[in-house]
This record gives structure tokens, sequence and C-alpha cells, in this order.
């Protein structure tokens, strides 16, 4: 039996995919994997030009995958993670303006003879040579067989496997075009019929519309470049060498050398190589990259370093904890490219669309011709042969293609760059219908981190912290250490407890320089005999202001009382009147007392609270709004809130630096605080409306431009035109999510 799960065990793999057209390639490429025995799922990105699929390892290899692949038409490429697509697609970029120019220079004759025949242009002088047949042929020639060569073999491919594409339209219309412009020729050169020159030729609309698709593949490939420009800064934070210390001396080793266990230098201004934990050496470290605190963190020997982020000034010494693909930053880049590539269900719609539209439209150019040749222009196959180019031509599906994929590129990039990741372009999709968010209090809307905020002695008070301090020092209670820590934030020197016992639930004694001394609780101080009922009154007040408050006794006599309380984040009122604005019920949970909950809650301006629920209950509030019909995120830390943010519709983790990848979510917030939650549903918000913008110009060339053609009101050139107009005006769209700010 363990033998059986070892070989089906499920393996992932992505491709790099060369020779698609247009979607209805990637609509095929998908669904000859998915049928593949021990394929699980494939996932073909047109605009990426990637394929991730998940297989059955036991069943099917990465070679049949790529078989299949080739098998279809086109080559995958095992994507190792080296980048190589940005030089594939420069290369590609530069092999299309090469073919350009030269489809350009043959093809601009035949423009010059073409408009030279209409009456309103006659005064544009064309050398007759522009005229003649066999020049034409000798020109139209190279740009059909060798510069439009590619659109052959796709349509063959195509065919061949019984689909059609772009390919199939492009090779379909041209040829018509060419081959009646060579019967023509061949009539004119061998049949006497002389009359046949000029405008009976259709050479230029042949060469012309290659022209113009291949102009137009050349500026979707350089925009397509740019949809992934999120990825190459953050790739380019990372740092490229490192000073490690090997058998006692130093060296510097590319970055991809550096092994776990490693020490590493990191000079002043330098950036800090790998994940690591400082071992010697004091500084500060602007860590805005990631978290987006634009104060430097101060650094001493056992805290924890990032990679990518900068050393501002002392020397550091670091052990290397996390290197290469498993540093915070490659995780967030995996993340970012896994987002890139994945499909949002709103294109399953496109890609249905793409995939039945070639047929449909070479049906309409068919009906076009018969419909013109037999009843518009009876007899006139010129005529007839214009309109149903005109129509083949215009209704390549390509911008379809493009719609949805380019935004879900351009908004995930942009929403990384603001600190927000998600984890998929369906998650991306689902953000912008949130209605209501539940947000965690403890490391959510408040710090997570308590601190001591007020002090009431009953006697003098640098003495009364001294003793405090002391006895809270052996504890190892957060509210302990909190009191501990802002005693000596006050330059106040703590002597050592003789003796120290915790009383759970009640609060501490101990013995500081032969003095008992008793921090707790009423029932602490009633237990004991002391006297603290003076103080009630103004230690029910603090709780109402959601602060712990803790009553001391020296020798049984009350000597005071200090308070201590999770702060809530800067940033977490303003994020909530945001998302009020935005239309989105917000209601905060927590395990805390109802009073101490409403306390932080109005704070931050919440109205809704969900007090002393229990880790599992959180999902249980989950289910009820959801009941009501509410689409719910849940924002947490991603650690007792697991539950919760898996049965969200979208879970959002607070996570910052290592933190970065919390499987539990869908979405994860880098920064570490509310104000990227408005952010997120924005972006998507903005997403979303993108791609409902590129799907409807997309369908409104094609939807419009298909009937003007079939009554012949668009000449093929324009159709040509148009159609690549369409394809660079989706991606250019798409490109606006680049420059997309969010208010604060």
């Amino acid at each position: 039996m363990e033998a059986i799960e070892a070989t089906n065990a499920s393996k992932q793999t992505t491709f790099q995919i060369t020779g698609m057209t247009c979607a209805a390639c990637a609509n095929r490429i998908e669904k000859g994997l998915s049928k593949m025995p021990g394929v699980k799922s494939a996932s073909v990105n047109f605009a990426m030009e990637t394929a991730r699929v998940e297989y059955a390892e036991g069943n099917v290899t990465v070679e049949d995958l790529q078989a299949k692949v080739k098998q279809l038409g086109y080559a995958a490429i095992v994507n190792t993670g080296d980048d190589k697509s940005a030089e594939r697609r420069e290369h590609e970029a530069k092999s299309m303006r090469n073919k350009l120019i030269a489809s350009a220079i043959l093809s601009l004759p035949l423009l010059w003879s073409m408009v030279g025949h209409f009456s309103f242009t006659a005064w544009i002088y064309a050398p007759s040579l522009f005229m003649n047949p066999w020049f034409q042929l000798l020109l139209a020639t190279p740009v059909q067989f060798i510069i439009g060569g590619p659109f052959y073999v796709g349509a063959y491919k195509a065919l061949r496997n019984g689909s059609a594409n772009m390919d199939v339209l492009v090779a379909l219309g041209t040829s018509a075009a060419y081959l009646y412009s060579l019967y023509l020729t061949l009539e004119w050169s061998f049949g006497g019929g002389g009359a046949h020159h000029g405008p009976s030729l259709y050479y230029e609309t042949s060469a012309v519309l290659i022209t113009l698709v291949i102009m137009g593949k050349w500026f979707e490939t350089l925009a397509k470049g740019r949809t992934s420009e999120a990825i190459k800064s953050l790739m380019g934070l990372q740092a490229k060498t490192a000073l490690v210390v090997r058998d006692g001396e130093e060296r510097t080793v590319p970055v991809e050398e550096v092994l776990v266990g490693d020490i590493v230098l990191v000079r002043p201004g330098e950036k800090v190589p790998v994940d690591g934990v400082v071992l010697e050496g004091a500084s500060s470290v602007d860590e805005s990259m990631l978290t987006g605190e634009s104060l430097p963190v101060e650094k001493k020997p056992g805290d924890a370093v990032i990679g990518a982020t900068v050393n501002r000034n002392g020397m550091l010494r670091i052990r290397a904890v996390k290197v290469g693909k498993d540093t915070a930053l490659a995780q967030i880049i995996k993340v970012v490219e896994e987002a890139q590539g994945s499909k949002a269900p709103i294109q399953r719609v496109a890609d249905a669309i793409s995939g039945i539209f070639v047929p449909i439209v070479v049906g309409i150019a068919v009906l076009t011709f018969l419909a013109w040749y037999f009843f518009v222009a009876p007899g006139s196959v010129s005529e007839a042969l214009e309109k149903a180019i005109a129509v083949l031509v215009i209704a390549c599906p390509c911008a379809l293609g493009l719609a949805t994929p380019t935004s879900i590129m351009a908004g995930s990039g942009r929403a990384a760059e603001l600190g927000v990741l998600f984890k998929g372009g369906e998650h991306l999709e689902r953000t912008h219908k949130i209605d209501a968010i539940i947000l965690d209090k403890t490391g959510t809307v408040t710090k997570g981190k308590p601190e001591l905020t007020d002090v009431r002695p009953a006697i003098d008070e640098t003495e009364f912290l001294r003793l405090v301090g002391a006895a809270e020092q052996p504890s190892e209670h957060p509210l302990a250490e909190a009191i501990v820590a802002g005693i000596k934030e006050r330059g106040i020197a703590l002597p050592a407890a003789e003796a120290f016992e915790a009383i759970p639930g009640f609060g501490i004694q101990a013995t500081v320089e032969g003095k008992r001394l008793l921090v707790g609780t009423r029932r602490l101080m009633e237990a004991n005999g002391v006297d603290a009922a003076m103080a009630y009154a103004e230690m029910a007040a603090l709780e109402e202001a959601g602060k712990t408050a803790m009553l001391a006794a020296v020798d049984g006599r009350y000597a005071g009382m200090v308070a201590v309380a999770d702060t809530i984040k800067e940033t977490s009122k303003a994020a909530v009147s945001r998302l009020k604005e935005m239309g989105i019920q917000v209601i905060m949970i927590t395990g805390d007392n109802e009073r101490t909950a409403k306390a932080i809650a109005a704070q931050v301006g919440i109205d809704h609270v969900r007090a002393e629920v229990l880790p599992e209950g959180k999902a249980q509030e989950v289910k009820k709004l959801q009941a009501a019909g509410r689409t719910v995120a849940m924002v947490g830390d991603g650690i007792n809130d697991a539950p919760a943010l898996a049965t969200a519709d979208i879970g959002m983790a607070i996570g910052t630096g290592t933190d970065v990848a919390i499987e539990a979510a869908d979405v994860t917030l880098m920064r570490g605080d509310l104000a990227s939650i408005p952010d997120a549903i924005y972006m998507s918000r903005k997403t979303m409306s993108n791609i409902k913008q590129n799907l409807f110009w997309a369908l409104g060339y094609n939807t419009l431009g298909i009937p003007i053609a079939a009554v012949g009101l668009l000449a093929p050139w324009v159709a040509g035109a148009a159609m690549a107009l369409s394809s660079v005006s989706v991606v250019l769209n798409a490109l606006r999510l680049q420059r997309v700010n969010v208010k604060h």
C-alpha cells in the first residue's frame, strides 16, 4: 500500500510554452494535458506563456507531458526558475521587430499603389512599376510565405489536432487574397485580359494584413514583458554576493552558494544576503521593503534578520538560517509568480468563448462571401472575397485571450508592491466581493505585545517600581515581562528576588530585600488580608479602558497599582474607517472579556464585537455570517486563527518577514497592519474593473467589427489594423494597474 502511495505522489511542474499565438492555443494545450492519464490539473496562461501541471508521479513523467505539448504543435521547456523567460521574450521581440521591418519595406510599395488608385488621391504619384502585377507578386510572395510562414505552420498544427486558432483565420484570409490575385495575374499575362490590373489585385491586402498582425504581436510582446515588472523589481532587491567566513578566511561568493549555517559578514550600507540570526554586532536595519516600516529596526545578537533588507550602520556577523528558495524574499517572489500564472474564474468564460469563436467566424465569412457573390454583387468574386477576408481578420480573438491574464499579472504585481500577496487569481477575483470582515484582536487590531501603560503608586514611585519589578522579574508571564521591560525603560535598576512563587489565576508572591511582595488580582489581596478597597474604583476604570490592572502590596499593606495593555496599532483606526467607507461591515473577535474587547473596539471605531470566543469558535462565527448571505474575510495571525482563515471566503494572514506564506490564508498582508486590508480590497476591485473593461472592449471589437465587415464597410487592411490595435489596447489598459495609488 505504501509503495502505491509513493508512486502516486502528487507533483507539480511549470513549463514555459513557446509557439502559442492566441487564447485558442492555450485552450488546446490545457485540454490536451488535462486528458492525459495521471494528470490531476493543468492550467495554461497565454499572457505568461506558462503551463502549470499537477500530476501523479508514478503515472506520468515530465517527458510525457512535453511530448504531448509537442504533439499538439508547441514546445514545453521545464521552468527551472532561472528567469530565462525574460531573455526568450527579448529574443522573440527582436525577431518580431526584424520581421516587421522587412515586411513593412516589402508592403509599402503595394500600399502606395493601392492608395494611388483612389480618385481622391489622384494627386499622389505612383510609379508605373508599382502597378505591374508581376512586380506586386514579387513583393507579396516573401511576405506571404517567408514572413507569414509561421501562420501556415500554426494553422496546420491546429487543424491537424481538430481545432482552429488565430493562425487559421490569418492564413485563410491572406491566402484567399494572395491566391485570387495570383489567378488574376496569370489571367492578365496569359489570357490576354490586359484590363486586370490595379484595383482588381489584392496583393497589398495580404501583405499589409501580415505586416499589421506582426506589428500587433510585436507591441503585444513588448507590453507583456512590462506586466511582469513587479517580479523583476522584487528579484532586483536580492543581494548578488555575500561575504562568508570559511576555514577562518573571509571570501566573497555568489549569494546562491551560501549554505545554511555559514557565517556571513554584513558591512554598513550592504544588503543582508540571506535570512539569518545575528551572532555579533549591533546595527539598525532598514526592513521597509518587506514590512513597510519606514523606521530602521535595531538589531543585536539573537535577533533575526531578513535577506534583501539593508544594514544601515554597524557591522553584523550573522549565521545563515534560510538560503536560496527558502528565504522570505524568495517565498514572496514564488507567491507572486504563482498568482500571476493562475487563472481567475472569470477567465474560464473568455476561454470558452475563444474555443468556439474561430469555427463560428469561418462560418460567418463563408456566408458573407456567398451573400455578396449571389445577392449583393452577383458574380463579383473580388467584392465577395474582400468582405469575407475583412470578416476573417477583424474576428481574431487575440484580445479576448489577453483580457484577463494581463490584468491579473499587473494587478497582483502592483498589490505585491503594496505589501499584499494574493496566492492566486481566484483569490484576487473573490476579494472584491467581500462585504464583511472579521478581525482577530490580538496581533491584528493590537500590537500583540503588552506594554506598561499606567503606574498608580501609594508609596514613593521609584521605590514602588523597583520592588514590583524585582518581584516580577523571575516570572515568564507576558504581563510580567511587560511590567519589567517598562520599569527598565525608566532607567530603574532592579535587585534580585530572594524567593518567588507564581499563584495561577491570582498573581505572584516574592521576597525582595527581606520584604514580602504580592502582585495580582483583588482576590489575591483579599486572600492575604490586604485592604485595597480604595483602589477598586480606579482599577475598574482602567479595565473599562481595556487595560489589565494589578494591585501590589508590601508587607501586607497596599502599595499601589500597575496597568498593562496590548496597545492598538497606529494604523488600525484609519484602516477601519476606510473599510467602513467601502461599505464593509467590520467585526472584531477575541477570547478576551467583553469589557476589554469593547474598550479596544471603541478606540478603533469598530461597532460589532464578539468577545470570549474560543479559537474553535471563530470558525463558527464565520459560518454564521456566511449563512446570513455575507461574503466574509477573516483576518488573523494564522496560528490559532487557522480554522477560521480556512473557513472564510477569503482568509487574510497578518504576516511579517518569514511568516510570509501562511498556508491557511488566501492573502498574506506582509506589512503586518490593518491598512493592507483596504489596500487588498481596493486592488481587487480595480483589477476586476480592469478585466471587465478589457472583456468589454475585446468582445466589442469582434461583435461590432464582424457585422461592419460583413456589410462591406471595412476594408481588409483596416480590419487588420483594428485587430492589432485591439490586442495592444487591452494590454496597455491592463498596464494602468501598475500605476494605481491607494489612499491612506
